[in-house]
């Protein structure tokens, strides 16, 4: 069992999907800047390209994501015209330089698209990008999940499937506003598997509303016994005031902050002793997935995507709130959908606010990336640092070794609140940050 230190906890910090943070992202850079990097990606330039479809048929409570119901037909349409007007523009710049190994699809659902609609969007990108046979991977909705989307996803060479699981606890599903039975999830998996499919992820998580430990080790139970190549366990994020949908969650049958972390411990004993090998501080992998393989050769990234194996440096976002990281180079798309349209529509970048990181920024990033990544780190033997970091020392959460600062196995649900203290631009008041655990 971990050591429990709350008032190591008590302060939100951010996932660390990139750094800078998004929060830190601002309107001084935009699409000029984006243009230029375009222009500097030089021939042969890998590329992982991710498409984002921000609209679900059913709208979970709980969900952070930038998404909203696909009610209408012609808002669908509307917004995937715009989507590839954006993917000409960007490929029209890059020039057939860039050589494109993934493509990954997120949301929102993709599959609130019609199958039809899937294929036409994957074959136009694939057509403009020449992308000859990149890896594609898609998140799927289960509720919307059919077998013709089995067939469809494997007919267009879908290597990896992401399904949003979450929980299996009937009571929790009602009280996040997702209702799927098991059975649903069994037949997702089943399809999925006949077709060929069996790079599978399920998506977990702990810290919902009426959500005890027993309901919790029961989903993962369920989880292991259909054998997932990766599973994510994500702690649920309450910020209604961020948030309004999360607002039909009553905050008082929320786990507190004790439960919150025996859940992720639970979590963690469960799936390490079910054989799959924890990446970072929410995600596992069986040993032959090459999330895994990756982790044990030290390459493991950390994205938008969250933990990966994809090692290229140029991530290319489409749709609206996706966000772009190329060397030197943060920028984020349009949040909203009509605005988004709006730019496209003139002919212009949807690109509203980045950041430029310095070299003091490039290397917070490398710190931060490869604590959360490896659990260790080379640092200068800056005394400040040593200062900063001495609590977690001082509780047997870190060691060092010379000039590398590793962190403990006790101290792997600390990795977020270590890692922050290398976050330059983050103070106590400074936005709304999820909870460590």
């Amino acid at each position: 069992m971990w050591p429990y230190y709350p008032e190591l906890l008590s302060r939100p910090v951010p996932r660390y999907t990139s750094y800078p943070t998004a929060a830190e992202f601002h309107g001084g850079v935009g699409a000029k800047a984006y243009v230029q990097a375009l222009d500097a990606i030089a021939p042969g330039t890998p590329l992982s390209l991710y498409v984002h479809i921000p609209f679900c048929k059913m709208i979970c409570w709980y969900c952070g994501c930038n998404t909203g119901a696909a009610s209408k037909a012609q808002r669908l349409a509307a917004y995937l015209d715009a989507l590839e007007t954006e993917l000409t523009l960007v490929a029209k710049r890059i020039g057939g330089r860039g050589s494109v190994k993934r493509i990954a699809f997120g949301g929102g659902s993709p599959n609130a698209l019609s199958t039809v609609e899937f294929v036409r969007l994957l074959d136009r990108i694939i057509t403009v990008f020449a992308a000859g046979q990149p890896e594609i991977s898609i998140e799927i909705d289960p509720r919307g999940f059919t077998s013709e989307w089995a067939l469809v996803l494997a007919a267009s060479n879908v290597s990896r499937v992401s399904l949003g699981v979450q929980t299996f606890a009937p009571h929790v599903q009602e009280a996040i506003g997702r209702i799927q039975p098991l059975s649903l999830i069994e037949n997702c998996v089943s399809a999925l598997r006949m077709r060929g499919i069996d790079a599978i992820n399920f998506d977990l998580m702990y810290g919902l509303p009426n959500q005890s430990l027993a309901d919790l080790g029961d989903s993962i139970e369920q989880a292991i016994r259909l054998r997932p190549t990766r599973v994510a366990l994500f702690g649920y994020a309450h910020l209604p005031n961020m948030i309004p949908r999360q607002r039909r969650i009553d905050g008082s049958i929320l786990p507190d902050a004790n439960l919150r972390f025996q859940q992720s411990a639970l979590g963690y004993d469960l799936l390490t002793s079910a054989g799959y090998m924890p990446i970072g501080f929410d995600h596992f992998a069986l040993p032959e997935d090459p999330l895994a393989i990756a982790a044990k050769s030290g390459k493991v990234r950390r994205n938008f995507q969250g933990f990966t194996e994809d090692c290229n440096d140029n991530l290319l976002g489409f749709g609206a709130s996706s966000i772009s990281m190329l060397p030197g180079l943060l920028v984020q798309n349009e949040k909203n959908v009509g605005p988004y349209r709006d730019h496209l529509n003139a002919g212009t970048l949807p690109t509203v606010r980045g950041f430029i990181p310095d070299a003091n920024d490039i290397e917070h990033s490398r710190w931060i990336e490869r604590l959360l990544c490896e659990g260790s780190v080379e640092l200068g033997s800056d005394a400040e640092t040593r200062r900063a970091l001495q609590p977690f020392e001082d509780r047997g959460l870190t060691k060092w070794r010379g000039n590398i600062l590793y962190i403990e196995d006790s101290g792997r649900p600390y990795a977020r609140c270590i890692a922050a203290t290398f976050d330059r631009f983050r103070t106590p008041d400074k936005g709304q940050a999820s909870q460590a655990i």
